[in-house]
Parts: structure tokens; sequence; C-alpha cells
């Protein structure tokens, strides 16, 4: 029995139904397999497409600033997938650009009593399939095999409690330049430990985003920032494309 994933979604019953009907016609699209990837955009509504779009934006942001990125909490990867893509279109040629991410893959497991008491905020929420890890890799791979210098690996999944996790990637690899890091746990100790960890390796006009911040259901990602940085020194941007995802540059 496959295990029941438990995620929250800010929808109407009515966007629901719609949204399956969305999932049929694809599953069950006539048109060929060879072309169906070329066509996705029938498929993608507008919430989905304004978070590629911001992903986008917050690259580009990046482009000319020297350093890896990063993305804490990545669970299914697709931010991970756009930034390769990201990555391809713009400087296929930097084979320096790594792009780490930093999951579980089982969920939520270190609740503080600083994330609040929404139903959504217990251990194992937003967990994956079971051996998801290895599939995302080989996702990953193929997607790193559509751009130059294709024999050269540059992305890592790292599997663990990322509070652990970071630490230990720093350490092994201290020429760290963060030149972009996307906070997507929700809650607050690895969000604040994580954020800590990456401090020292920012440099000026590195970017740092974030899902939830501002967000009653998930309050620990906006206090993991307030202990770390404040709220005061920086400008919290947002953009108008999505309601909730936002991000600071380092100055």
């Amino acid at each position: 029995m496959t295990k029941k994933i438990e995620i929250k979604r800010n929808i109407s019953k009515n966007e629901i139904s719609r949204r399956d009907n969305f999932f049929k016609m694809f599953k069950n699209s006539p048109i060929p397999d060879e072309e169906l990837m070329m066509n996705l955009g029938l498929y993608i509504n507008r919430q989905a497409l304004s978070r590629i779009f911001f992903m986008h934006d917050l690259y580009k942001r990046i482009v000319d600033v020297h350093g890896v990125v990063m993305e804490f909490g990545c669970r299914w990867g697709q931010n991970l997938t756009l930034f390769e893509s990201f990555r391809g279109i713009y400087e296929p040629y930097n084979y320096n650009r790594k792009i780490i991410g930093f999951d579980t893959f089982t969920g939520f497991q270190s609740i503080n009593k600083k994330d609040g008491s929404a139903a959504i905020v217990k251990k194992g929420a937003y967990t994956v399939t079971e051996k998801y890890e290895e599939y995302l890799s080989d996702l990953l791979l193929s997607h790193e095999e559509e751009s130059p210098l294709s024999h050269v690996k540059k992305f890592e999944l790292v599997k663990g409690d990322a509070t652990v996790s970071i630490k230990k990637y720093l350490k092994n690899n201290p020429e760290t330049i963060v030149a972009f890091a996307y906070f997507d746990f929700d809650i607050y100790s690895p969000t604040k430990k994580c954020l800590q960890a990456i401090l020292p390796h920012l440099t000026k006009g590195s970017v740092l985003g974030f899902d939830e911040l501002n967000w009653h259901d998930y309050p620990g990602e906006t206090l993991a920032l307030k202990e770390v940085l404040g709220l005061g020194k920086y400008k919290i941007q947002r953009s108008p494309l999505c309601p909730t995802p936002s991000f600071i540059v380092i100055e």
C-alpha cells in the first residue's frame, strides 16, 4: 500500500476538481510521446508557471555572481532541474556553478514550538515516495546530459538532516561561495541552522530565497530569518507573480 503523503494546498474544492481534470487530460493526451514533452505548456496552469517565472528571475540575478546554488528542502526537485536548465541557457560552460540540494526525503523531522500549531506541521509531512532521491539523481543527470560539458558532474543531492550535512559539506568544501540559496524547509530549526552555516560563505550579490515568509501556518521560517539576519537590515522583496515566495539580496 502506498503511504499517504500529507501536504497543505490553499485551493478550493472547485480548483481541485479543475486540476484533476487537467491531470486526466494530460494522462490521456492524444499527443504522440515524442512530442508531448515539447508541449507541456498545454497542461501547466497559471500558478505553476508563475513559480517557474519567479525561479527564473532569481537565477538571472546571480548569473554574474560567483558561487554555487543551494536549495534547502528540495523535495521532488523541480527547482533543482529548473536551475540546471537556467544554467544551461545562461552559462552553459560554467562548470563551477554547482547545484546542491539538501533534504531528508522523509518530510518534516525537527518540529519546534516556534513552528506553530497548524495541523500540517508535524513529523513526516511533505515526505516523498520511497527511494525518490535515486530517481531524482537520475533525472538531474539526464538534464545535465542535455548541456555542454556533460562529462563534468555539476550537481549533488545530500540526503539526511541538513543541519548536520551542511556543516559536513562546507568542512569538506571550504572553498564554497554561495551565490544563491533557496530555503523551503518551512520549519524553524533547519532554516535557522542552515542559514547560520552559510552566512560566512555569502558574498555581495548573493541571493537568499524563502518560500514561506510571513505565512501564518509556517511561522518558523520567518522567526529563523528574524533571529539570524533581522528583518530591518535587508529589503525583503517579492514578485507580483506569486503571493508567498520572497528573497533578499546581500549588499
